[in-house]
């Protein structure tokens, strides 16, 4: 082959390959978002979240969640945590809600979101978090699970296990998911039935969840629990509505649903909001 031939070769394999990203600007904003080809940190002007006070029925979840984030942020050793559990029980907006708690204690503490899709970039990302020592990083993937034929899962160890650099010290992961193992069950059944080891077919996927040094259930709420979060939110915005009016609306919409949940209970109150005229 010619030396002509090689140059162009050579050419269009750096045409092809994606630029080295910019170094990001941390102190541009609290909340980042992770965005791929090109590879780019997009910072967060207003992150959308509720405050903590309103998250109503999670009491356990929000201590121990809260506990472990503040010893983070101070620099202590904390554990990578998952939020599994029931739909619309408040798993990212605890997450988010306990970001701004830890801020406004003065505590200095970034956080990256990362989509599942986007997980085999995760160890360019790493690189500039650990670039970073001077931040401390919550990394956070919302609605993370696996399908059969998913191969994700891999990459996620290079955030929970390291590899043989380790974990960066000033990155923390927090996932939610819906599934406490992050796979479906009969995924799980299928290839225990099929393997020829059946202990040893699921053992690498299974083990995944238990590489979080925090498990923390998400269960359906009480019909009480339910209405304080609508009263704690009506409360908040400035809504004046009579107890006996909210409860039969506030069942009603529920009725409707066929769920009862915070996310049930937001979307009646932004109903109620409308009506009412109120910006929220």
């Amino acid at each position: 082959m010619s030396d002509e031939s090689l140059k162009r070769i050579a050419e269009a394999l750096e045409r092809l390959a994606p630029a080295p990203a910019a170094a990001p600007d941390f102190a541009a904003a609290e909340a980042f978002v992770w965005h791929v080809a090109p590879d780019r940190l997009e910072p967060v002007g207003k992150v959308a979240r509720v405050g903590l006070p309103l998250l109503v029925g999670i009491d356990r979840a929000r201590d121990i969640l809260l506990a472990n984030t503040r010893q983070f942020a101070k620099g202590h050793p904390a554990n990578n945590a998952l939020l599994w559990g029931a739909r619309g029980m408040g798993k990212s907006s605890l997450v988010k809600a306990i970001h701004a708690e830890v801020l406004g204690e003065g505590l200095a503490l970034k956080i990256v979101e990362l989509s599942r899709e986007d997980l085999p970039t995760v160890s360019r990302l790493l690189a500039h978090l650990r670039g970073a020592p001077e931040c401390r990083f919550i990394l956070f993937c919302d609605d993370l699970s696996f399908s059969h034929d998913d191969q994700h899962y891999k990459s996620l160890k290079a955030v929970l296990d390291g590899g043989i650099e380790g974990r960066p010290e000033n990155v923390l992961f927090y996932a939610t998911s819906n599934r406490r193992h992050l796979m479906p069950r009969d995924m799980i059944e299928n290839e225990r039935s099929t393997a020829i080891s059946p202990s040893e077919a699921t053992e690498e996927k299974v083990s995944l969840s238990d590489r979080f040094g925090l498990w923390l259930g998400f269960h359906p709420c009480s019909q009480d629990d339910y209405l304080a979060m609508i009263r704690g939110y009506c409360d908040a915005a400035g809504i004046a509505i009579p107890d006996a009016d909210l409860r039969a609306e506030a069942i009603e919409w529920q009725a409707t649903r066929g769920a009862r949940s915070g996310r049930v209970a937001w979307q009646y109150f932004t109903d109620l909001a409308g009506r009412r005229g109120v910006t929220l």
